[in-house]
């Protein structure tokens, strides 16, 4: 085999790993379904169940180190949700 075949043989198969790779983290994009869901969540009302998802994939994000942008977008949420909940609950304690 000339190294001309080989090039081409080893550039086909690195393209063809690649697009396996890809679909696969496609596919497994957990962040961002966790981050979906807890988005489901607070806009239903539910905030204290949006504050655990939104945790969760903070603690996801983390571990995959590579989604700088919805890192912060969720650390941004928890601070609103945490507040929002903190507002809530004094507004609807009784005032002694």
């Amino acid at each position: 085999m000339t190294p001309f075949y080989f090039f081409f043989l080893i550039i086909g198969l690195s393209l063809i790993i690649l697009l396996v790779r890809s679909l696969i983290t496609k596919k497994k994009n957990i962040p961002a379904n966790l981050f979906l869901e807890a988005l489901r969540n607070e806009n239903s009302g539910h905030f204290e169940e949006a504050i655990v998802t939104y945790e969760n994939a903070l603690n996801e994000v983390k571990k995959r180190r590579f989604h700088s942008v919805l890192k912060n977008k969720i650390v941004e949420k928890l601070k609103v949700l945490h507040s929002a909940i903190d507002y809530k609950r004094g507004f609807i304690s009784p005032a002694v």
